[in-house]
């Protein structure tokens, strides 16, 4: 599956050229697969919360629409478009969407397979 990702992300030229997938309920995916990183655009409904979490993969995100409430070990912080953040590995993590869409960049490293096998 990751070549068929990268084969078709390779012709790429712009976000409407690389296939959505719906992971769940009020999330939009978008990826663009290297052999060592990764670039995933979400699209997330008003409001969603994605759960509290940890991965062993760095993770840089970039808000580029909306206002979300990260939670940052046991801090929070609201960020808006502009914001970038840093996680390391096994950073405990998580985001609550805030009034109106958000549109995240996420860039990991290494890949993550958990998402190419869903």
């Amino acid at each position: 599956m990751i070549a068929e990702i990268q084969q078709i992300q390779a012709l790429a030229s712009d976000w409407s050229q690389i296939p959505i997938d719906y992971p769940a309920e009020g999330i939009e995916r978008q990826m663009v697969v290297g052999k060592d990183i990764m670039i995933c655009r979400f699209r997330f409904a008003p409001f969603l919360v994605t759960p509290e979490h940890s991965h062993p993969h760095e993770q840089i995100s970039l808000v580029i629409k909306g206002k979300v409430k990260f939670i940052l070990e046991t801090k929070e912080k609201i960020c808006q478009p502009g914001d970038v953040l840093h996680f390391p590995s096994n950073f405990w993590h998580g985001a609550t969407m805030l009034e109106e869409e958000v549109i995240l960049i996420d860039i990991f490293s290494p890949i993550r397979e958990d998402f190419l096998n869903k």
